[in-house]
This record gives C-alpha cells, sequence and structure tokens, in this order.
C-alpha cells in the first residue's frame, strides 16, 4: 500500500550542510522553518554548520525554505523520525529530453519506505513512476525490463493490494513541469530497490483499471521520458564529505554544478532541487 503523503506522513530527519557563520545566521534558519505546517523540530549546529530537522515534507520544500534565508543548503543524509539507518537510496533521473530528476528512498521503519524527489521538465499532469527490474541504462530506459515484480502480479495501483511491486502510481507535474511528491510504500524495501532502476514515463498510469490491453501490464502509460539506476545513499551522520575526492570541489561550489559531465569544471546553474 502505498499513498502520496503530503504534510500528513511519517515524520523522517533530514540533515543539511548550511553555511553559517553567526549567532544571526543560526537565528535566520531557526526563523525560517518556525510554525511550517510539517516541521516538527528543528536542531541547529553552528559549529558544524548542520541542521537537522525533522519533517514530513519533502526535502525539496525544507531545503527552499533554508536557502531563502540567502545561505545555501545541501542535503546531507536521511533517517528515520527516531534518528534510526535503516536503509536509504537515490536515483538521479535521465534521458534524451528535458527530463531530469532526483529521487530518495528512505526505510522510516521495517515495514514502510518513503519516496521522495522532485523532477523537472515534464508536461504538465500525471505521469507514471516505477521501480524496473534492472539497472541496465545502456540502451537508455529501454534496457531497465519490466516493473520490478517478484511476486508475479498483475499492474496495479499503489493502494492495491495484488500489484507490481513497482508500482508507486502517478506523480503530477505543475504548469511549470515540476513534480514534487512524498510517497510512502508498505511493499517496496530499499534493500530490494539498489541496484534495480526508477523510470517516469511520459503518461498517466492508469493503475490497471484502464481496459487497454496494457493496462495490467504498465499501466499504459506510455513512453519511457526518463530514468536512474537505484543507488546506496548516505543515511544521518554518514556523509563527512566537505571537499569532493574527485575534482576537489567543496560542497558549496559543487551544490552549483551538473553532478557529472560537460560544466562540472566551470561554474554552471543546476536544477534547484540537486
Amino acid at each position: 500500500m502505498a499513498s502520496d503523503s503530503g504534510d500528513r506522513g511519517t515524520a523522517c530527519t533530514l540533515e543539511f550542510a548550511v553555511q553559517m557563520t553567526c549567532e544571526s545566521c543560526v537565528d535566520a534558519v531557526r526563523t525560517s522553518l518556525q510554525g511550517v505546517a510539517g516541521v516538527q523540530s528543528v536542531e541547529v549546529q553552528l559549529q558544524n554548520q548542520m541542521v537537522l530537522v525533522q519533517t514530513t515534507l519533502p526535502s525539496q520544500e525544507v531545503q527552499a525554505l533554508l536557502e531563502g534565508t540567502g545561505r545555501q543548503a545541501v542535503l546531507k543524509g536521511m533517517g528515520s523520525g527516531l534518528l534510526q539507518n535503516l536503509g536509504a537510496a537515490v536515483a538521479i533521473l535521465e534521458g534524451p529530453g528535458p527530463v531530469q530528476g532526483v529521487v530518495r528512498f528512505l526505510q522510516l521503519t521495517p515495514e514502510r519506505c518513503l519516496i521522495e524527489g522532485t523532477i523537472d521538465g515534464l508536461e504538465p499532469g500525471l505521469h507514471g513512476l516505477h521501480v524496473h527490474q534492472f539497472g541496465d541504462l545502456t540502451g537508455n530506459c529501454s534496457s531497465c525490463g519490466d516493473h520490478f515484480n517478484p511476486d508475479g502480479a498483475s499492474h496495479g495501483g499503489p493502494e492495491d493490494s495484488d500489484r507490481h511491486r513497482g508500482d508507486l502510481g502517478n506523480v503530477c507535474a505543475d504548469t511549470d513541469g515540476r513534480a514534487v511528491f512524498r510517497i510512502e510504500d508498505e511493499q517496496l524495501k530499499v534493500w530490494d530497490v539498489i541496484g534495480r532502476s526508477l523510470v517516469i514515463d511520459e503518461g498517466e498510469d492508469d493503475l490497471g483499471r484502464g481496459g487497454h490491453p496494457l493496462s495490467k501490464v504498465t499501466g499504459n502509460s506510455g513512453e519511457r521520458l526518463a530514468c536512474g539506476i537505484i543507488a546506496r545513499s548516505a543515511g544521518l551522520f554518514q556523509n563527512p564529505k566537505q571537499i569532493c575526492s574527485c575534482d576537489g570541489l567543496t560542497i558549496w561550489e559543487e551544490r552549483h554544478r551538473p553532478i557529472a559531465g560537460e560544466g562540472r569544471k566551470e561554474p554552471a546553474k543546476s536544477p534547484s532541487h540537486l
């Protein structure tokens, strides 16, 4: 069972590195999150330039609030609301077109997995989101295989008990082509999906109810727009990096450059969710 939990779901803890140099910085950071619905607690450590936020909001929304103070913020780790590290992963989605995004997986409890992220470059409206069997991008997204389905079930909606485990339903892109989402799921587990792939589709997933020949196979959600391999990522306090060992960029310099490829060595403005 999955749900697009918004600000009503299970809390997790987000660990941000935030550029702070004085107590005024600390006050500004606290004020930016004070009274915000979905933010349950905030801990600010000036010496470590660290902010811990217990929240039910997507990390992108919390990051935007922090950066609204004029300070850079980088998400360094995620954990459960009880500060436990039960497993975390991330997928960076890319494709031949303009669609790109970052989606994170966090095991909130042994039974419940959080899937949250931001995807840009979409047509406004609903788009199917699925975990696929293979982490193989040699043929772009066509080599990712079918939906992750170890139980041999038919395709369904995220609320259905009989569904592919990789069936995450739809995410909704706004008029600017951005989808920000937070989903909780009781069938998917982080340790089962690391090394597999995540794919965003061009159209709406009919959740197996559309009557089309593909409804019970793929949800008839159209072509695969972008995909990425699901890789293990840092939990809370597991990412001490301040300088990238591969090219010497600090986390602040890295924040405004592409993750790889052209522009990595030169300043470049990246999407706000990276």
